[in-house]
């Protein structure tokens, strides 16, 4: 199934490329990272979502591509300023994921192997807007682009879209990740510009 997002339409000519604000637009892939890349074996590998009443539900790597997995094609952008379009990945739909779990929750704090984190409200999540990425261009996520696997919210700005995704905590009040308690906005619409507290 192909799924694009707000402001995709196709490979387009210099001229007629839609970008949200302050970006520009960028062929290659770049790398960018809170810290060190974690090395974690695709067997070592599990994701979890743990609901606001402590319930844990968690996923194998095996278990994971046993999921329907979709086939996902939307442009990226970087609170760095760049925009990446048409970037092709295979994963997990979040709405998979969810499916079945009792909560009264209204936001999600997501947590990565090597520590990092980023919040986002949960209806961010659902509807076909968020999965758990395993692949790229037709190939294993490699690590420094968050393989295994990252969660890919292509609607925000891509910090939300933590790499080496571990753990889904639903929460009944919002908290901040890491980047949100350095200053970085709460919420990440690159389309209203909100790169920081404040925007």
């Amino acid at each position: 199934m192909g799924i694009v997002t707000r402001g995709f339409r196709g490979r387009r000519g210099g001229g007629d490329v839609k970008l949200p604000p302050g970006q520009y637009l960028e062929t290659g892939f770049p790398v960018l990272s809170a810290g060190p890349t974690p090395q974690i074996a695709p067997a070592a590998w599990a994701f979890e979502i743990t609901t606001e009443s402590g319930e844990e539900h968690r996923w194998s790597w095996v278990e994971l591509q046993a999921l329907p997995r979709e086939d996902i094609t939307v442009d990226i952008h970087c609170v760095t300023k760049w925009s990446k379009l048409g970037s092709r990945w295979t994963g997990v739909s979040l709405d998979t994921l969810l499916s079945g779990i009792d909560t009264q929750a209204s936001y999600a704090m997501v947590h990565s192997y090597g520590g990092y984190t980023t919040n986002l409200p949960l209806d961010d999540l659902r509807n076909g807007q968020a999965w758990v990425a395993y692949g790229y261009d037709d190939r294993p996520l490699r690590p420094e682009h968050g393989g295994p696997a990252r969660l890919l919210v292509p609607h925000l700005y891509f910090w939300k879209s933590a790499k080496w995704v571990q753990r889904l905590e639903l929460l009944t009040e919002d908290r901040l990740g890491f980047w949100e308690r350095a200053g970085y906005h709460a919420y990440g619409d690159p389309w209203r510009e909100q790169r920081y507290a404040g925007d």
